[in-house]
């Protein structure tokens, strides 16, 4: 079955009826001339304006586009309101191949579409998208962050991910083995590509065990030759089954923790920087029957989102810094009210997120 656009029926199934839908606005965006089709979707303005990054990925499939982009931009409400932000979630896939369609004029495009909204989605980099692409977005939109320092910007993003990703997995030792130290701790990083590799030198500078793999050998060959301790291992099947694993960090796509991974993985925690690392409702409770602490993807890799809305106000590093370093309090705070409630960190972060976005409605 499918709408009047051709597109599956269970797209708008998911917008109109479900929990993972409630969106205010879905934008398709089309330019024949550049070969543009995006989606962007604006989850809530309850804090202020959307924030979130632009993904450029080949999707099988239009309605597989329309997905990523529901679920990325509630994603990001939650983000940005454990991260103290006052913006709301948005978010913006470009359909195909980057390496194949984008343009100079794809771009430009696609910065009118997102004029278009007069500033109620913010955009800014993610997969597939870089400084360079923002700097040709902000020539068509003034709404664009993630932008070189040359043009009034804070340029690279992953570099606080990282760092926030780090701190969570601080609090995360913390919490379990009552020292926030990753020294000695075996530590498995799937995808070692623009988060990644910093987050790589992070551990080895603390003189954690790092395990790394990635499907782009010259991304492995980057991080091995410049720690020469880092073991590289063929796959993620093989990385989450390293004996004495004591924590994993997805650090590519999405659905990384499914009914598959979960049963043979051997760490004792996961924190990493993927975004929709929970292949779906529920896998957060399978962690917590095996004994796994969760670090709630959305908190642990907020580094990023803190960075680019700074720029809006005039970018300041190590104001930025700051606030991604209290990350680290924040997760300590969710894995107390975990506890204290007696549910998995995902659900206790989603409370805090939640009441947050509804003292903000009320104040309306």
């Amino acid at each position: 079955m499918t709408d009047v656009t051709g597109a599956p029926a269970d797209v708008l199934h998911t917008l109109f009826h479900s929990e993972q839908g409630g969106h205010e606005q879905v934008v398709l965006c089309q330019d024949r001339a550049s070969g543009l089709k995006a989606v962007i979707a604006i989850h809530s303005t309850a804090l202020g304006p959307a924030l979130g990054g632009t993904r450029f990925y080949p999707y099988a499939s239009e309605a597989d586009a329309v997905a990523d982009a529901l679920n990325l931009a509630r994603g990001m409400s939650y983000k940005n309101a454990m991260a103290g932000l006052e913006h709301g979630g948005g978010k913006a896939v470009i359909i195909g191949d980057p390496a194949q369609i984008k343009s100079e004029e794809l771009l430009l495009a696609y910065g009118r579409c997102v004029a278009s909204l007069g500033g109620r989605y913010v955009t800014a980099c993610d997969v597939g998208t870089y400084v360079a692409d923002m700097d040709v977005v902000a020539r068509e939109c003034r709404w664009t962050t993630g932008r070189s320092p040359e043009n009034g910007g804070a340029g690279d993003s992953s570099v606080l991910t990282a760092f926030g990703v780090y701190q969570g997995m601080r609090a995360s030792a913390q919490h379990l083995w009552g020292d926030p130290t990753l020294r000695a701790k075996r530590v498995g990083i799937a995808g070692i590509g623009k988060v990644g590799h910093h987050l790589v030198d992070h551990l080895v500078a603390e003189g954690a065990e790092v395990f790394v793999t990635d499907v782009r050998e010259d991304a492995v060959r980057r991080v091995t030759e410049r720690h020469r301790d880092v073991l590289a291992v063929r796959d993620t099947e093989e990385l989450i089954r390293v004996d004495g694993l004591d924590i994993y960090a997805p650090c590519a796509l999405g659905g990384a923790l499914n009914d598959d991974t979960v049963p043979v993985l051997t760490a004792k925690v996961v924190c990493g920087a993927a975004n929709n690392q929970l292949a779906h409702p529920g896998v957060e409770k399978d962690l917590a029957d095996r004994g796994i602490l969760y670090a709630p993807d959305y908190v642990v890799n907020a580094g990023g989102v803190i960075q680019v809305a700074d720029e809006l106000h005039g970018f300041d590093f190590d104001r930025c810094k700051a606030k991604a370093a209290r990350i680290y309090d924040t997760t300590l705070a969710i894995f107390a009210r975990a506890k204290d409630d007696g549910i998995p960190p995902a659900a206790a972060a989603d409370r805090i997120a939640e009441q947050r976005m509804a003292e903000a409605r009320t104040r309306r």
